[in-house]
């Protein structure tokens, strides 16, 4: 049954693609797909109409959700709810009739098997496909031989496109930076290096008199043009990542680096991606809550690491689905995680691996190791003093958002400020 609901709302979806011919635009990596995402939906936004996956609807029932309508917020809610599919059947036929589908669909392309990209690819052919990062060791490992069998899964998003395509590629992984080999379409490029075709430069994170983190800012470079931009109530290089690959997106529509800056004045950052969010205490909480792979971890970790703060305190969750790597993984973010931060909590079964690698440089009295999520948010509530700086970070499966909650000074508005909040999630 459920084989033959996904061909039948793939066929819809298809149906509506062929009639109304709207662009795709496709975007995959293992780290800073939803921020890049919500940079381009809010640069693209600013000349055409589009539609943007929301959540993780990057498979092959959430692509026709994408494009027959809005269905992200009931998808979550209701699940696998007859009458929702129904709904969502009724109104892909009537959407065939009475148009219902904008100029682009922005697309997440997803892998978490060997294959998954190619099928989706091959199903909904972008015509740009962005890539964001692969990394050394990436999320989603698990299940393919090594990091340049995962790589290769994702170059399947390029070598789709047509000669007339176009590849955004992030010129500062050499892995995804290598995929202009495995496409004829037209090749652009973004990052901090200097030979990127949008490259960023002076990257500083914003704060107030007091010191409190509230943003990043940086300049945008294209050819001889530049524009500096602002993210406020997000924090990290992935926020620049994600502008500049924006910028890339937008340059091939027409547009130029100052409507694109103008563009991204409306963009500050996906919930759990480095959010800025006031903490009990007048503390500072980092909420990084959505996900977690080597490469977001170490990310966050440089981020703490480079704001200014009385005292630091990292809160991380096991890092799922790294097979092989897990051990090693943690062992690192461990290691690293010790330079620097005052206090080290530790919640999963994977995450003891940190908390051994710090305390071969750190008291082990600063080290905390709990379970659960569950078992951790109590005690890192008594942890916290006036005015520290508190990184939250785990896998979706850790459900380190339930820490942030008890940590946050607004609880009242986790709905609109926290990650997994629908009434599936929350019943988990």
């Amino acid at each position: 049954m459920k084989l033959l609901l996904q061909k039948i709302l793939t066929a819809l979806a298809r149906a509506h693609i062929k009639k109304y011919e709207p662009m795709i635009i496709g975007v995959t990596g293992n780290a800073g797909k939803t921020s890049t995402k919500e940079a381009i939906a809010a640069v693209v936004g600013h000349v055409r109409t589009v539609r943007s996956a929301a959540g993780n609807l990057n498979n092959e029932f959430g692509f026709p959700l994408t494009v027959l309508g809005d269905w992200d917020r009931e998808y979550y809610d209701r699940g696998s709810s007859p009458g929702l599919w129904f709904r969502v059947l009724w109104a892909g036929v009537i959407g065939l009739v009475y148009r219902n589908c904008p100029e682009v669909f922005l697309l997440e392309y997803g892998a978490d098997h060997p294959g998954d990209i190619r099928r989706l690819a091959r199903t909904f052919r972008p015509h740009i496909a962005v890539v964001t990062t692969v990394g050394p060791v990436p999320v989603h490992i698990e299940f393919f031989k090594d990091a340049e069998a995962l790589a290769d899964e994702k170059a399947n998003l390029v070598k789709v496109l047509a000669p007339s395509g176009h590849a955004v590629l992030n010129h500062d992984d050499d892995r995804v930076l290598d995929m202009k080999e495995k496409t004829k379409a037209h090749i652009a490029t973004y990052g901090f290096d200097d030979n990127s075709t949008v490259k960023v430069s002076d990257f500083e994170y914003k704060g107030t008199e007091e010191g409190k983190p509230v943003g990043v800012t940086f300049k945008l470079h294209q050819g001889s043009t530049f524009v500096p931009v602002t993210v406020n109530g997000s924090l990290g290089r992935s926020q620049a990542y994600a502008a500049a690959a924006a910028a890339a997106v937008g340059s091939i529509l027409g547009m130029n680096l100052v409507q694109v800056s103008q563009a991204l004045s409306g963009y500050h950052g996906p919930k759990g991606r480095l959010k800025i969010l006031v903490g009990i205490k007048r503390s500072t909480i980092i909420d990084d809550t959505y996900n977690a792979s080597p490469a977001s971890t170490r990310l966050a970790l440089e981020t703490l690491h480079d704001l200014p703060g009385l005292r630091k305190i990292a809160v991380l969750g096991d890092m799922l689905e790294l097979g092989e790597h897990t051990i090693r993984a943690h062992q690192d973010a461990g290691t690293f995680a010790a330079t620097f931060v005052d206090v080290l909590v530790c919640v999963g079964a994977r995450a003891k691996f940190i908390a051994e690698a710090a305390s071969d440089q750190m008291s082990r009295d600063n080290i905390f190791t709990f379970d659960t999520s569950d078992d951790a948010k109590e005690e890192v509530r008594q942890l916290i003093r006036e005015h520290d700086l508190v990184l939250v970070k785990g896998s979706q499966g850790i459900r380190m958002e339930k820490i942030v909650e008890e940590i946050m000074a607004e609880p009242e508005n986790k709905k609109e400020l926290l990650v997994r909040q629908s009434r599936r999630w929350l019943s988990k």
